[in-house]
């Protein structure tokens, strides 16, 4: 609980800091976004890196759970490929780019926005944090309906972290 409070903290810490202006600079122009999701992604490779557990653990699944991340990413990218039949003032790119987020907000509304705009990188930070909701709602529908890896295919990176405890309640 006190984690959460200190993170919760630091967001209104920093909308506070850009409503008042208190940086002599833009934001907005600089890398600080990803420079800072750099710093994150190197903090989480060392953690991983330093459990000896986990290539342990990583060698004692079965192979065919290898197939769960190959068909999430498939299907991912095969309905992304859909909707830009869909939407046809949307390229195939520009859909497969934001289907690419696989829910990871953070890391993709940021390079979409770098890249090709801030109208898409707002588009893929939706269609990402949609993802997630409609994991935490409806997961054990999805468990019940497609059996017990649907949610975690459904969840995408956010099985990692958000949708876990729903997940691992619901499906084992």
């Amino acid at each position: 609980m006190k984690g959460s409070l200190i993170i919760v903290g630091f967001f209104i810490a920093g909308i506070v800091c850009g409503v008042c202006h208190l940086f002599p600079f833009d934001v907005a122009d600089t890398q600080i976004s990803f420079y800072a999701l750099c710093a994150l992604m190197f903090c989480v490779g060392i953690s991983v890196g330093n459990d000896p557990q986990t290539l342990k653990n990583f060698r004692s699944l079965n192979p065919r759970l290898v197939f769960l991340p190959v068909m999430t990413i498939l299907g991912t990218l095969a309905g992304s490929a859909a909707v830009s039949l869909l939407l046809p003032h949307r390229s195939v790119a520009d859909c497969l780019a934001v289907g690419s987020g696989f829910g990871y907000y953070s890391l993709s509304s940021i390079f979409i926005t770098q890249y090709k705009g801030v109208e898409l990188g707002t588009i893929a930070l939706l269609a990402n944090i949609s993802r997630e909701i409609l994991t935490l709602l409806a997961a054990p529908l999805l468990a019940r309906w497609f059996g017990n890896l649907a949610p975690i295919s459904a969840g995408g990176a956010t099985t990692m972290d958000a949708t876990l405890p729903i997940i691992t309640r619901t499906a084992g």
